[in-house]
């Protein structure tokens, strides 16, 4: 989970939210990683993932 600084929005258009996704699916595919949930709100967002090869990168 990341929140922004005293509640603040971190997401201010749905821009940002598709740059926030294409970015993580880059490093996603570039790690390794799984992603299984995502959820993004206004002022924060939560991720489940899973690391198979944690501390490669």
């Amino acid at each position: 989970m990341c929140r922004g600084n005293n509640g603040q929005e971190i997401f201010l258009s749905d821009d940002g939210r598709r740059l926030f996704l294409s970015t993580l699916g880059e490093v996603v595919e570039q790690a390794g990683w799984r992603i299984h949930a995502y959820v993004l709100m206004s002022n924060h967002y939560h991720l489940l993932l899973e690391t198979p090869e944690a501390g490669t990168m």
